[in-house]
Order: C-alpha cells, then structure tokens, then sequence
C-alpha cells in the first residue's frame, strides 16, 4: 500500500480517517473495504514469512456481504482460504496466517464472525482437493446447516491470489445441482423464511421491544429477501458474479427473467443507498441493520413498503420456478 501503512493500529486509524468519504457512493465504499482488508492480509503474511517463506499457490476470499461487495460503513468478517499444497506444513502454515489474518481484521474493525466463517477456522481453510470433497459432502448430506454453508460459499470472492480455485469449486456446485434436481428445492426450503414487515392495514412493523423498539429489522426484512432469492437463481444458471446486483443484471438476459429484473435491481441499489444515507458515526455493527422508521417521510415510507413488497414477489417468483422445476 503506498500510504505508509505497517501496522493493524495504523491502519486501522487511517480507515477510520478515510472512511467516511464514501458515504454516497456503494461501490466505491466497497473498494474502500477491500484496500483495507487486502493491507491487513498483506501486513499478516509479511509477519508469516519472517517464519517462513513457501511458495505454495492459494486464494484469500471474502464472502458475505464482503463477497457481494455490499457492505455498508461497518461489516464483520465472512472470509477463507483454499490453498493447492496437500501436505501438514502448508496446513499448520495457512491455519495460522488465517489466524493471523482474523486477529488483524478484528484490530482493524471488523469483528469476529459469530459463525467463524473466517480463515482461523478449519473449515473454511483447506487444500483444494479437500474443499471439493467438503463440497460434495455438504450437496450430498443437504442439512439445514451443509445448504447453510453452500449459500455462504457461493458469494465467494477472490480478494488475493488464485481465482481459477474458486471458480472451480463453484463449478462443482453448478454441474451437480444440474445431475440433482431436488438441490434446488433445498437451497430454496432453507430460506424460505421471511421476516413480515408490513401490517394486515399496511403498516411497517417495527420492533416490539430490546434495544431497537420501534425499528425495522431492515437485514432480514429487506436484505435478506432479495439476496437469498437471486442467489438461488445465480447457483441454478451457474452465473459465477457475486454481488446481488450483477447477478440481477446477468439473469435479465436469461429468457425467462428479464420481465421484472429491473425493478428488483432498482429496489435493492435504492436499499443500498437507504443503508449508508441513515448511518449515524455513533452506531454499533447490529445498529446498521435497523431503520428508524419515524424519521421516514410519507413518500419514503411508499417507496420502503413497495420496496418490501418486491422483496417478497420475488421470494413467491423463485419459490414456484423451483416448484415447477423450470431450473
């Protein structure tokens, strides 16, 4: 990095600093995010070598919202690690520069995932031809928590290193859920849950009670619906983009969804811009996910309910296609 940057502290004053220069724009905040997340693996690995200094071949990624590159102004870690050596040198390397990696994310600012999908974790930091088979092992055993994990791989982003791992194994899911027709049904039974959020009369539902009473989960709300629903649809055409919005843009040259991909795209950027406009410097990570409503206007409070509406058509859209078969 050609800021001067050489440590986690440093580094982590300097995004602090920098930050909020991007509180407009999605995209560019993203990129923002990904310079400060490559430094910190970058400053991880230079304190690796002093111990040792392979040559093995590997990939870092983010997934996530890191992964769809939609993260807002605070974000926790969705990351791992694929890596082309097999043997238990490289494994005791890649384990902890992945804990490395973690440590020097969380002093930088972004927490540690709760779920500890993060280059620490064994599970998420494997050779390649390891991480086929725990691919192919978590289409074949299809648990709540195996489909879980393929939903969050597949948001997979290589940030440093080889891509053609990635997109490989993303391969595999693609070609088995084509030989699997029953996958799909899968995918889609374990998302199929959404959070209401508009009222038999039409009113936004808020919190009843704890900390954000009176807000909208707008995550599980608003996110979640459309992220889930184009994801399904990106696995089952082997579209290989990661962010919700290139996805959408791919599938509307795919006969047979191009009708209403534009106002799907239009109403997940307008939730994107909502997320960083309402950011407040004092919020915490769960504070971002939450939306004062009595602050909305009247023609903001239309525009969020058409956009929650939307959200759901398209949950109901995926949902049937899958039920036909039509995948």
């Amino acid at each position: 990095m050609d800021i001067g940057i050489n440590s986690y502290q440093s580094l982590k004053k300097w995004k602090d600093e920098q930050i909020l220069h991007y509180r407009s724009d999605t995209s560019l905040l993203n990129k923002f995010h990904d310079r400060v997340m490559k430094t910190v693996f970058e400053l991880a690995l230079e304190r690796m070598y002093r111990k040792i200094s392979p040559s093995w071949k590997f990939a870092w990624f983010a997934t996530g919202s890191g992964g769809r590159m939609e993260q807002g102004f605070l974000s926790d870690q969705d990351h791992g690690m694929v890596y082309e050596a097999k043997d238990h040198e490289a494994e005791t390397f890649f384990l902890q520069l992945g804990e490395e990696v973690a440590k020097g994310l969380e002093a930088v600012g972004y927490p540690y995932c709760e779920g500890k999908v993060m280059s620490s974790n064994p599970v998420w930091c494997k050779p390649l031809e390891k991480w086929k088979g725990q691919i192919a092992e978590w289409m074949q055993e299809e648990s709540l928590h195996s489909i879980r994990n393929l939903h969050i791989f597949y948001d997979s982003r290589v940030l440093i290193g080889e891509e053609d791992f990635i997109g490989e194994l993303k391969s595999l899911i693609y070609h088995q859920i084509k030989k699997s027709p029953q996958l799909p049904s899968r995918l889609m039974e374990t998302s199929m849950h959404i959070k209401n959020a508009i009222g038999p009369f039409g009113q936004l539902l808020t919190e009843e009670k704890g900390p954000h009473q009176g807000e909208m989960d707008l995550k599980y709300t608003a996110f979640i619906p459309y992220v889930n629903a184009v994801r399904i649809l990106a696995i089952t055409e082997g579209i290989m983009e990661t962010s919700t919005i290139a996805r959408i843009e791919k599938l509307r040259a795919i006969h047979g969804y191009n009708e209403e991909m534009d106002e799907y795209k239009n109403n997940f950027a307008a939730l994107l811009k909502w997320r960083l406009l309402s950011y407040n410097q004092t919020d915490t990570y769960d504070d971002t996910h939450f939306l004062k409503v009595k602050s909305l206007t009247k023609l903001e409070r239309k525009e969020l309910k058409r956009i929650l509406r939307g959200g759901k058509k398209l949950h109901q859209f995926v949902a049937r296609t899958v039920e036909k078969g039509a995948l």
